[in-house]
């Protein structure tokens, strides 16, 4: 069963292993003529039978299956050095980086330090002393510390001691151990011990880059699984989605971690699932876990089995699939994107021109008749580039079967007062039995959501999937993804939602230094500096791009992700052709949130994709600072906290905003944070602070230092001023705006706050509903607020203001502020409020795509011709005027970029009065308003005058007016 004795054995290895002895050869490499190959060495138990289930070890451990915690510091206190010694190994605070390394954060002194093993996960403590264990290895100090490789890939545990791992021991079996460390004195009795991480260890030995998943024959179906630290695994193949028994149980057999098998091809359009025996650090046993394959493409209604789904049958393509590569809307550059985000079941759940089995699905993106098609198409025709979807993949939260579904009546909600608290209360009572989740909670990263789907056992789910990527594209509109790479919804060996924790425990995860998953992303954090993981997210992402022809991704909390991932990831997309791929990746443009926070932050577990470091990649990141500015405070401040475009200084709404003197300053502040924002917040870009300085972006700083700008080109600032998270753009201007002042100045301060996103250099974000005076009703955060919250009315009868107070969980605190406007009818818009608001949007995406100079390609062009005026401590405040200048052909100088207009000049007043503002940069001019501007059903901004001799300009109220000077024909 185990190889034989090697000849020579090193005098720091000790065994103390319980009666019968195991020779600690089984840790040593046999001699060659006894060992014919490396598979030999590997197995630490023998072979199963396969027509047998996996069974556990005889040994049962005596810890508890939860990790135990002082609850105060007097109770630490009179804990016993015993109990402390055993709830140890409830803990990994030591790691195995290295083969020849572990790194502990423990001062042994005098004392001896050892590692511990145990197959069948038996370690205890008993006099002091650990037993159980089938080996003990003695460790050395290593004076020179750790690596410098090992510091730079955890740069956690720089401090930490090294200690060396005697060498020739047969680190691979050991692995799959439960394991400890201890220091011992010279008594012999234990004074320290913790169990191991083991991520270094294991992307030394058992990095791999050969197929994974599922692969296809003609005649067999291959099976690979990375479980390097499995004792054995199983596939167990079944018929049917759901029940019955297997077809087959097969044994997989392992070479150097990575367990395979090879089946007849009749296993394609069955289903399987992983047995895999493991031991697993939450419950300090060897487990049986059944899991999915993390490689899954495919999946049952129930999510519980992996459908065997071969992706190159033409029973999976719609007609013109395979040519759709050439029907893409064509995108010659970056910098003309323009990006409308979306839930897929927000679109259509509610649009009753969708027959009710595509309503919330794939399909409903097919009709081109629907009310909601019709609307984006009037999006795309004006500019829109990108559909920005919220998940897709399989998350948690919603289940796939409709017919499991609660809903609450919703003519009944109708009825009920606009400030009740009734709505909210029944939506909540089933909100985790319904159809709706914003899909943040990722289960399987690899396959479509079923929900969406109208059969989500098969290959339904994946042929609707690439039917609504193919609809989208035939009007005009790149789909983007939203990934989440960050987190995942399971841990453990016993939770419905773990896969990966439980193929390869403590790897996929990120732990702390005690050896507890990070929860700061919100739940089970991933480790993308571990090298299978990144491995993961890399196939996750080239598998859609390839097989599903998606344009784009947007990953969520991008900042828990590492720099060089995301850079990999780009690399990779832009490396496909169409030749080779069937998809044109270097049209996939790659975003996401670059916020820097938990453990991370401060590159505190490598360089993370923050805002900050990811400065020339090309890799786009969310704009907060823009958004801040424009609203005022927040999301984490006071909702009543003022900005620039909802009447700071210059209406106040009441709340204590300082003194004038300093809400003056705080205006003025603001509206530098905008203008570098409007210059793309390119780093470099030079303007004139509110106190007179030319300052670079870079050096405007926010309340609290940080710099404004953090971009080197264009196409790295994602600028919005709404999204998913947080209040609708017209939920927040309607808390943040005096409750005296009317409907239709709430409105036009919608308009305002979407002028200067759309009219900015850099890519223009926009969440669905903006066009449209969307509400949820003021909730902050509507993720599981079910179809009532979320409506869209792509009809534009109702903007879905006043549907009851929003759910408790998150709005409770504000609903003294919430309640007398939503129970107050004048702040409700009216149909025709709606329509306006769509004409402005759209005028507006118009107006982006007229000239090429709003759509600057590089930072030195934006530097070049972009300036702003009315800059100062003389500035007026409330207003920003933006001109951008271009060339002609035959003068030296700037370049000619556009035919039709030589000069432009953006003026957005955000004053409740009428302005006229002079400059003599802008006296005799040609300059017009814009002819989509002058052709509007606007009349104020029509009102707006140019007068040439002063450089005069005058704008109505809070009115976002665009002049142009049109070249001489």
């Amino acid at each position: 069963m185990f190889p034989s004795l090697a000849s020579s054995t090193p005098l720091s290895i000790l065994s103390s292993a319980p009666s019968p002895p195991t020779s600690i050869a089984h840790f040593l490499p046999p001699p060659p003529v006894s060992c014919p190959s490396s598979l030999s060495r590997l197995r630490v138990i023998p072979e199963p039978n396969p027509h047998l289930p996996l069974s556990l070890p005889s040994h049962s451990t005596t810890f508890p299956r939860h990790h135990l915690r002082c609850s105060s510091m007097s109770v630490c206190e009179s804990t016993s050095t015993t109990t402390q010694l055993r709830d140890s190994l409830l803990y990994s605070r030591a790691y195995w980086v290295s083969e020849s390394t572990i790194a502990w954060n423990v001062d042994v002194g005098d004392d001896s330090c050892y590692l511990f093993a145990s197959k069948s996960a038996t370690l205890s403590f008993t006099d002091d002393k650990i037993r159980g264990e089938d080996f003990k290895i003695k460790l050395e100090e290593d004076s020179e510390g750790l690596p410098e490789n090992v510091t730079e890939k955890f740069p956690h545990i720089q401090d930490y001691l090294a200690f060396k791992v005697p060498p020739g021991l047969d680190t691979k079996t050991l692995l799959k151990c439960q394991l400890a460390v201890a220091a011992h004195n010279s008594d012999g009795k234990c004074t320290n011990a913790t169990g191991l991480q083991l991520p270094g260890v294991l992307d030394e030995l058992f990095s791999y880059n050969g197929p994974l998943g599922a692969l296809f024959f003609e005649e067999s179906v291959l099976l690979y699984l990375w479980a390097p630290t499995a004792q054995a695994v199983r596939a167990c193949i079944y018929r049917d989605p759901s029940g019955g028994d297997p077809l087959e149980i097969v044994q997989l057999e392992e070479v150097n971690g990575v367990w395979s098998t090879e089946g007849p091809k009749r296993w394609e359009g069955c289903y399987y699932v992983y047995e895999v025996l493991v031991y697993h650090p939450s419950t300090l046993r060897v487990e049986k876990c059944i899991a999915n394959d993390p490689y899954a493409r495919g999946l049952s209604s129930d999510g519980r089995r992996t459908f065997l789904v071969n992706f190159d049958s033409d029973r999976l393509k719609p007609e013109g699939w395979d040519d759709l590569a050439n029907e893409k809307p064509k995108i010659s550059s970056f910098s003309d994107i323009s990006i409308y985000e979306l839930h897929i079941r927000d679109f259509s759940a509610n649009d009753h021109t969708v027959p009710p089995e595509f309503r919330g699905g794939y399909l409903a993106f097919t009709l081109q008749g629907s009310s909601g098609v019709l609307h984006l198409k009037k999006l795309s025709d004006a500019g829109i580039t990108h559909v920005h979807l919220l998940p897709t993949f399989q998350f948690a939260g919603v289940d796939d079967e409709k017919v499991n579904w609660k809903c609450v009546d919703t003519k009944m909600l109708e009825q009920l007062p606009p400030d009740s608290d009734e709505q909210q209360a029944l939506i909540t009572e089933i909100q985790n039995d319904d159809g709706y989740n914003w899909g943040y909670n990722p289960v399987l990263w690899g396959v479509p959501k079923g929900s969406y789907a109208s059969n989500p056992n098969g290959p339904c789910r994946i042929i609707e999937f690439r039917k609504m990527i193919q609809a989208l594209n035939r009007i005009g509109l790149r789909v983007v993804l939203d990934v989440v790479y960050n987190h995942l919804q399971g841990s453990g060996p016993f939770d419905e939602n773990s896969v990966l924790d439980k193929i390869v425990p403590g790897y996929y995860l990120r732990r702390n230094t005690d050896g507890f998953i990070e929860h700061s992303t919100c739940t089970n954090n991933t480790a993308s500096e571990h090298v299978m993981v990144e491995r993961l997210i890399l196939d996750d992402l080239l598998h859609w791009a390839i097989h599903h022809k998606v344009d784009g991704f947007r990953f969520d909390l991008m900042g828990h992700i590492m720099k060089s991932t995301m850079v990999k990831a780009k690399d990779a997309l832009h490396s496909l052709t169409k030749e080779m791929d069937g998809i044109d990746g270097s049209s996939i443009y790659i975003y996401g949130e670059g916020w820097d926070f938990g453990e991370v932050a401060k590159n505190g577990r490598g360089v993370n994709a923050s805002q900050f470091n990811l400065g020339g990649t090309g890799i786009g990141s969310f704009n907060d600072r823009i958004r801040d500015a424009i609203l005022g405070g927040s999301p984490f401040g006071h909702p009543l906290q003022q900005g620039f475009a909802t009447g700071l200084l210059l209406q106040p709404n009441g709340h204590d905003q300082g003194t004038e003197a300093v809400a003056e300053c705080m205006l003025a502040v603001a509206k530098d944070h905008i203008q570098v924002g409007m210059a793309a917040n390119l780093r470099d870009f030079v303007i004139t602070n509110y106190q007179g300085e030319e300052v670079k972006g870079s050096e405007v700083l926010t309340h609290d230092g940080t710099p404004v700008a953090y971009a080197l080109c264009s196409t790295e600032t994602v600028n919005y001023v709404s999204a998913h998270d947080n209040e609708t753009l017209f939920d927040i201007v309607s808390l943040k705006t005096p409750k005296e002042i009317s409907v239709d100045e709430r409105c036009r301060i919608n308009h305002l706050a979407t002028g200067v996103i759309a009219l900015s250099q850099g890519i223009p974000f926009f969440h669905s509903g903006d066009e449209i005076l969307r509400s949820k009703s003021l909730d902050r955060d509507s993720y599981n607020s079910g179809d009532w919250f979320n409506r869209l009315d792509f009809t534009y009868n109702s903007n879905n203001w006043g549907v009851g107070l929003p759910p408790k969980e998150k709005n409770e605190k504000t609903w003294p502020l919430i309640k007398p406007r939503l129970a107050d009818p004048s702040f409700k818009p009216q149909p025709g409020h709606i329509l306006a608001a769509v004409d402005n949007f759209l005028n507006l995406l118009r107006i982006r795509y007229s000239s090429p100079l709003f759509r600057l390609r590089t930072a030195n062009a934006i530097q070049e011709r972009v300036h702003f005026h009315n800059t100062g401590p003389s500035g007026a405040p409330g207003v920003i005027v933006m001109s951008i200048q271009d060339g002609r052909e035959g003068v030296s100088g700037l370049s000619q970029l556009d035919p039709t207009y030589s000069y432009i000049v953006v003026i957005i007043n955000a004053c409740p009065t009428k302005v006229s503002f002079a400059c003599s940069a802008l006296r005799a001019r040609t300059l017009k308003l814009h002819p989509v501007q002058a052709m509007s059903t606007d009349e104020l901004v029509k009102s707006s005058t140019y007068e040439a001799s002063s450089g005069s300009l005058a704008v109505p109220p809070r009115t976002t007016v665009v002049f142009v000077e049109p070249r001489e024909v």
